[in-house]
């Protein structure tokens, strides 16, 4: 078996000109996540969320992209996980999507701030039933002693709605990013990529190329 660590595979994919970019960083991302999902990407609005606490220490996980528009990029949580108590500390976040098929990347810089209760009671009532009840069964982030406790809060959360609609837990709701930065990177051979960054200036976006 090869050695993954050894792996090399150069890029050639496509390139990425300035003359080829919106305006706006988050209609080009709008683009480039209708590009992924066309190329058959596996959740192509997956994406990786940096948080750090009051003290500094980073964390990251994948969430799910579910709202994007010129207001920032939305995604739903536990307010009360890990990442919702370090939102709460310190909104400054980092968002990453990387779509292989397409050898393409983007970083986002910028902060989080909670949805407005109406806008987070909306989606909530959109997700699949087992979703939400999954929301009352699990204390996100808080230490269980087994899968079984788990599978046992979830089906009493299923009795206790049985045949009613279920509420959003007071603990679950959404955060929308607006971002600072945005940096598009596309591979291009010998490892000379293609990067450029969106920056909020003087009320608009400046756009700069990067050194890969």
């Amino acid at each position: 078996m090869s050695d993954p660590l050894a792996r090399r595979a150069d890029y050639d994919a496509g390139h990425l000109d300035e003359r080829d970019l919106a305006a706006d960083p988050l209609v080009q991302l709008r683009v480039w996540l209708a590009d992924a999902a066309r190329a058959g990407a596996a959740d192509p609005n997956a994406m990786v969320l940096a948080t750090a606490g009051a003290g500094g220490r980073p964390s990251t996980r994948v969430v799910l992209l579910r709202g994007l528009d010129d207001t920032g990029l939305a995604f739903y949580t536990n307010t009360t996980s890990r990442k919702g108590i370090e939102l709460a500390a310190n909104g400054h976040v980092a968002l990453l999507f990387f779509w292989a098929a397409l050898q393409r990347q983007v970083r986002v810089e910028g902060v989080a701030a909670p949805v407005a209760a109406a806008e987070a009671d909306a989606y909530f009532a959109g997700r699949p039933r087992a979703s939400q009840l999954s929301a009352w069964a699990s204390d996100q982030s808080e230490v269980v002693p087994d899968r079984g406790y788990l599978d046992d809060r979830h089906a009493a959360a299923a009795a206790r709605y049985a045949g009613a609609a279920v509420p959003r837990p007071p603990g679950w709701g959404g955060y929308r990013v607006r971002p600072e930065v945005v940096e598009l990177w596309q591979g291009r051979p010998s490892r000379l990529h293609d990067r450029l960054r969106y920056r909020r200036a003087d009320g608009g976006w400046a756009v700069e190329r990067l050194a890969p």
